[in-house]
């Protein structure tokens, strides 16, 4: 066994390795292996980790789940992923009226309907830019078949 891995070992036996927020013994939060948040936080590199995986988590459940994403214009994709990573897989899917639209190609229809939900009051910067991007998708046709 290598020094590193012995040294991994040991420290998480003393530590412990928790994939949740959680309070250590002092009342900190931490994460990992003894990762406390407040004192160390994580560095830029770790971020861009983080978010590298939930863009592929995100990605999979479209795939899984709306399988038509990929069909969509670039911009309409973007909307799909940017939404899902907000609020979910199921909290995507519950724009039924939107992305019915963003199905048939109705992409002004589909833009103002993201700007009438609960989410354009409680994100409206968010919702406003994702409403525009659907916009900017008018005249655009869905890739039947297509799979990117």
């Amino acid at each position: 066994m290598s020094f590193d891995t012995e040294i991994k070992d040991m420290l998480i036996k003393h530590e412990g390795l928790v994939c949740n927020l959680y309070k250590d013994s002092l009342g900190y939060e931490t994460i990992g292996v003894g990762r406390c948040l407040a004192k160390i936080g994580i560095s830029e590199d770790e971020a861009h980790y983080l978010l590298d995986n939930d863009i592929k988590r995100v990605i999979e459940s479209l795939d899984k789940s709306f399988k038509m994403w990929r069909c969509m214009p670039k911009r309409a994709r973007m909307v799909c992923i940017d939404m899902t990573f907000q609020m979910g897989i199921t909290g995507f899917l519950g724009f039924r009226k939107t992305i019915a639209l963003m199905q048939m190609g109705m992409w002004l229809e589909a833009s103002e309907e993201v700007l009438d939900s609960k989410y354009a009051t409680q994100t409206p910067n968010r919702a406003a830019f994702n409403s525009r991007q659907l916009a900017l998708c008018h005249g655009e046709k869905i890739k039947r078949g297509s799979s990117s």
